[in-house]
């Protein structure tokens, strides 16, 4: 294998690892409450099931008809008190009513002292996701350096890596800080 090669190789793990971590950070802010009902809000949520914990979103259909209400649709009307009490014990902070068919969710209004703690949490997640891309950023240089200094690549095809490798984690970075930038929007719009 080429010094290119390698470096190529080290910067494409850099950039898929960076990706992740991005990805991951999406994720994670689909379930943070909004003044919206979504179905991703249940998606943490784990109910006994025959003393099985399984995902909700296994056990029932999961919609918002509107915009303050989910309803759920388990696909065995025996489990209904089993999915009730999983919302009740999760930390949404939502009670369930059903009417022996149907689970409905209200989602009430926001307070403004809850949006602030929800806009401080999806900041605490942004921040956990820029040190993540910064972890792969100095895996990769170390891993860069360990090639120059074993001879297995030149200072030039080291400096280049290292200014791609930079680009790639303050594009991500960028990427991160303008889903914080919606996701805080999204809790404070009113």
């Amino acid at each position: 294998m080429s010094d290119s090669e390698m470096i190529d190789g080290l910067l494409e793990d850099g950039r898929s690892r960076m990706a992740k971590s991005v990805e991951a950070i999406r994720t994670e802010f689909g379930s943070v409450r909004t003044g919206r009902a979504s179905p991703v809000l249940l998606d943490r949520i784990n109910v006994d099931y025959y003393g099985t914990a399984t995902p909700l979103k296994q056990l029932a259909t999961i919609t918002a008809p509107e915009a303050r209400l989910l309803t759920i649709q388990p696909y065995d009307k025996s489990s209904i008190k089993a999915i009730e009490r999983a919302i009740l014990e999760s930390d949404i902070g939502l009670t369930p009513s059903n009417d022996g068919n149907l689970i409905r969710l209200g989602i009430p209004e926001l307070t403004e002292e809850r949006r602030r703690q929800l806009v401080k949490v999806v900041r605490h997640i942004a921040e956990e996701g820029r040190v993540a891309i910064r972890n792969v950023r100095r895996d990769v240089m170390h891993d860069l350096r360990e090639l120059k200094e074993a001879g297995e690549a030149g200072s030039d095809d080291e400096h280049r890596a290292e200014v791609e490798l930079q680009k790639v984690t303050d594009a991500r970075i960028h990427e991160l800080d303008e889903l914080l930038g919606h996701k805080e929007a999204e809790i404070l719009e009113v």
